[in-house]
């Protein structure tokens, strides 16, 4: 089990489970509530549960060990995903989980473009013709029948 817990595969395929699970249960939770407080309310909740997850592990960390650098991206991290989450979930107030998840998925296209571009990434035509998949793959989820 250990060698399980410790690969990125298997990290990486229980946040795609999760994500799932967070279109659904977000998209019963944003009826009759604004999409702006419900995302609030989820933001709450996430901060609650991380505390709890680093007191029980004792994970926390001094503040003043952490570079400024860190920092500074983290906080552009946490402006992004409360960006997205916003968005999110207008986006699942006014529409199909069914179809807008597919189009919220179309970040792993766009990360593979800036990973490339921004962090010097590389990747093979196999790579490239997965990500173009994913791509028309979530366009036509997406298209109206």
């Amino acid at each position: 089990m250990h060698a399980l817990t410790s690969s990125w595969q298997f990290w990486a395929v229980l946040a795609a489970v999760f994500a799932a699970l967070t279109a659904i249960f977000a998209k019963i939770g944003v009826a009759g509530v604004n999409s702006d407080f419900a995302t609030f309310v989820r933001t709450l909740v996430v901060i609650a549960a991380l505390a709890a997850v680093l007191s029980l592990t004792g994970q926390w960390q001094a503040p003043g060990s952490i570079p400024a650098r860190t920092y500074l991206f983290l906080a552009l991290s946490g402006l992004a995903t409360g960006a997205s989450w916003l968005c999110y979930f207008r986006a699942l107030q006014m529409g199909q989980a069914s179809l807008v998840a597919p189009i919220d998925k179309l970040s792993v296209v766009l990360v593979a473009i800036f990973a490339v571009t921004f962090l010097g990434e590389k990747l093979s035509p196999a790579n490239w013709t997965g990500i173009a998949m994913i791509a028309g793959g979530a366009v036509l989820v997406a298209l109206k029948t």
